[in-house]
């Protein structure tokens, strides 16, 4: 495996001493990047702000922060905040969520969301602030799956962050990013080498995201069908969750990296339970130091 190889979970199910203690064998075993999600946990700006002052290198990101969330102004401060107290190891990871998120349960009106994606960055960019400013400020990295978000992330932004793709998405996102931007993939690990165990976890995993339109619509791309995603047939599993044997989850991750990514973010599910449980079998039978 080339490249660099990052760690993207959603801690919500671990207490903040646990949080601490999985960044911080992240970090020993030697991934470039941690990547948390939000939803309705905890606060990932205060969260990554906890979790680097237990580490010392590893570069910490969110994936993503929704703009629907929060003012431009608001978000631009918190940036600053962690690129200046953690210089060289914050990523800012911004994305327009999805209506079932930020309109059914936040209550937020969610329209236009490319439109308020380039209003957003530019109101970001001329927001006033006043504190220490960070030497060198965050990079922008966009949650991006359709064509016009992957093209503002080349065109405004410093890269990509793809999740619940193939390497195939990678190719065409790579194709539309050009050579120099960051490409973040996420791709979802499981080290379980029964099928039937393995298609279970996956789809419980998948359905949370099949209800989202942003996904389905990149999934249909692909080629998959709406009878593929809502029943979960095995050629659409295969595709984004990489389950089997370390070897064959090796391979998946080289194909992304021969596809163009920049960085793979491993979403270690758990072969018994699933997501949101964190397997540290998973972390360190990929750690890069011994891949």
């Amino acid at each position: 495996m080339t490249g660099k190889i990052g760690i993207w979970f959603a801690p919500e199910g671990l207490t903040s001493p646990q949080s601490a203690a999985m960044a911080q064998l992240v970090e020993k075993l030697g991934y470039h990047s941690l990547w948390i999600g939000e939803t309705f946990g905890r606060d990932p700006f205060s969260h990554l702000a906890f979790l680097g002052t237990c580490t010392d290198r590893l570069v910490l990101a969110p994936g993503i922060a929704n703009i629907y969330n929060r003012h431009p102004g608001v978000m631009q401060q918190a940036a600053h905040t962690l690129a200046e107290q953690l210089p060289g190891r914050f990523v800012l990871g911004l994305g327009v969520s999805s209506p079932v998120i930020v309109s059914k349960i936040r209550g937020l009106e969610y329209s236009r969301p490319y439109s308020f994606m380039v209003d957003y960055l530019e109101k970001m960019a001329s927001s006033r602030y006043f504190s220490v400013p960070p030497a060198n400020p965050a990079p922008i990295i966009l949650g991006a799956l359709a064509p016009r978000m992957m093209a503002l992330s080349a065109a405004k932004g410093d890269g990509a962050h793809t999740y619940n793709v193939s390497p195939a998405h990678t190719r065409w996102a790579r194709e539309i990013l050009g050579p120099d931007k960051s490409l973040c993939v996420e791709q979802k690990v499981l080290l379980q080498e029964d099928p039937t165990k393995a298609r279970a976890i996956a789809k419980s995993a998948l359905d949370f995201y099949a209800r989202a339109p942003g996904y389905r619509n990149a999934w249909k791309r692909l080629g998959f069908t709406e009878n593929d995603i809502d029943s979960g047939s095995p050629e659409f599993l295969d595709a984004i969750v990489a389950w089997g044997s370390a070897d064959s989850i090796r391979e998946r991750i080289h194909e992304h990296f021969e596809a163009g990514a920049s960085e793979v973010l491993l979403h270690p599910l758990h072969p018994e339970l699933g997501m949101g449980m964190l397997d540290e079998n998973t972390l360190r039978t990929f750690a890069p130091q011994s891949s």
